[in-house]
């Protein structure tokens, strides 16, 4: 859900007057988390979530950067 979630904000900062980081960082921060959910999906639960924890700072960096 969250993957989904940053690439759709991804395409929306993309299309909008945003810098490019910003969608850099929204993007990159959902293939982390597609990342997660698939080592979720493989039983590394504990991983999984460190790594859904760092898409979501990443995706809150270009939040910040917005």
């Amino acid at each position: 859900m969250l993957a989904l979630a940053g690439v759709a904000a991804a395409l929306l900062r993309a299309a909008g007057a945003a810098p490019a980081l910003v969608a850099t960082a929204y993007a990159g921060g959902a293939a982390v988390c597609a990342l997660a959910a698939v080592l979720g999906a493989r039983g590394r639960t504990r991983r999984a979530l460190w790594t859904t924890i760092a898409g979501v700072m990443a995706m809150a960096l270009g939040d910040h950067f917005d």
